[in-house]
């Protein structure tokens, strides 16, 4: 995320960037020294999704400063 907004790190925090997840469980963070999306928890295709063919998680990227 932070290599895509062109930040170099820790900018991201000084920016207000954050995530917006959906729904109680927050599957994703930005990882504190690289800017990276990685996942918090366990994602279970199966327990989410059950008999949906697509499945799908919604994150949304807030960059609350001017870049």
């Amino acid at each position: 995320i932070a290599t895509d907004l062109g930040l170099e790190m820790p900018a991201p925090h000084e920016h207000g960037v954050r995530l917006l997840d959906r729904g109680r469980t927050k599957y994703f963070s930005l990882h504190g020294k690289t800017g990276h999306l990685v996942t918090t928890e366990r994602i279970d295709r199966e327990q989410l999704c059950r008999q949906m063919e697509k499945c799908v998680l919604r994150c949304e990227v807030i960059v609350e400063k001017e870049m």
